[in-house]
């Protein structure tokens, strides 16, 4: 048996996230096409007959523009310390000022013994011709332990990318029981689902000061659940439009958001959702504390 830690780490919107969903098999991070969707440490588990993977997704690499952004970087640090396998994703789909914002990048995660396997992502998005000159070019970046071409959305390539993973990681015993596929509480993926509609929903400005906190969560004698949730903004121009003419934004947020949670929890929901303001929380310890940032 095989078993280890495998952290996932790379520049905004490479696709970490739905890397780690193709591997697990099951939708535990949320995906938007805006930078920073991922916010904290995500845990996964992928488990075989020989080996059982857990992976750390973790924020994109960027620099902090308030304490928010502060606790991101740090939640990048810890998850890349005493770990078996660093993953390195990169979009594909480079153009040519970005390779020297991956280099930086990588020499920021510099891991000593520690093997870093880089990730070519997306490449269903381009040509086989093109991809061979990226390959070149980011291999003069970094001593990596291996190279893995692969589309997370489609999962080519996915299948080899965990096979090169279980050669790099030692022997020992499950960590997780196999059945276990996360570590977050039910609320924190619930809250998440609400977040992810909330960025696909509205413009690039907004969602980056969106925040989700689930304020009662109760399952019913009849099996189904009720859930009220606040969505934060920071501002009341902010709230106006999550709202949307006569409520419409919001409930298509609800409406998008309840399909996933009753497909996760597998159960009718009574869904909720208010919106308040919260003005300057990202950088507001005690606030981002008590929904989740400790």
């Amino acid at each position: 048996m095989k078993s280890g830690f495998v952290a996932i780490t790379g520049r905004p919107n490479a696709g970490k996230s739905t890397l780690m969903n193709k591997i697990i098999g099951e939708k535990v991070a949320i995906v938007s096409n805006k930078p920073q969707t991922t916010r904290t440490k995500i845990l996964g588990v992928h488990t075989q007959d020989d080996c059982q993977v857990v992976l750390i997704d973790t924020p994109g690499i960027h620099k902090p523009h308030n304490k928010l952004g502060e606790k991101m970087e740090k939640y990048i640090y810890t998850a890349t310390q005493d770990i078996d396998v660093l993953l390195y994703v990169v979009d594909c789909n480079l153009h040519e000022n970005e390779y020297e914002k991956e280099k930086r990048a990588l020499e920021g995660l510099k891991k000593g013994n520690t093997p870093v396997v880089l990730v070519v992502n997306k490449i269903d998005t381009v040509p086989k011709l093109n991809l061979l000159p990226v390959l070149d070019r980011l291999k003069e970046l970094y001593d990596f332990h291996g190279i893995v071409p692969v589309s997370a959305q489609k999962g080519a390539n996915v299948d080899l990318l965990i096979d090169e993973i279980k050669k790099l990681l030692p022997e020992g015993p499950q960590f997780f029981p196999g059945d276990v596929i996360t570590d977050q509480p039910e609320r924190q993926i619930v809250a998440e689902f609400i977040r992810e509609k909330t960025l696909r929903l509205l413009n690039q400005e907004i969602p980056h000061g969106v925040a989700v906190e689930i304020e009662r969560m109760k399952k019913r004698d009849n099996g189904t659940y009720e859930i009220l949730a606040a969505i934060y903004c920071e501002r009341q121009s902010h709230k106006a439009i999550i709202i949307g003419k006569k409520g419409e934004k919001l409930k298509e947020i609800g409406s998008r958001a309840r399909q996933d949670i009753e497909r996760f929890l597998s159960s009718k929901v009574y869904l909720e959702l208010w919106v308040k303001v919260k003005e300057d929380w990202r950088n507001k310890e005690a606030f981002m504390n008590t929904i989740g940032f400790e």
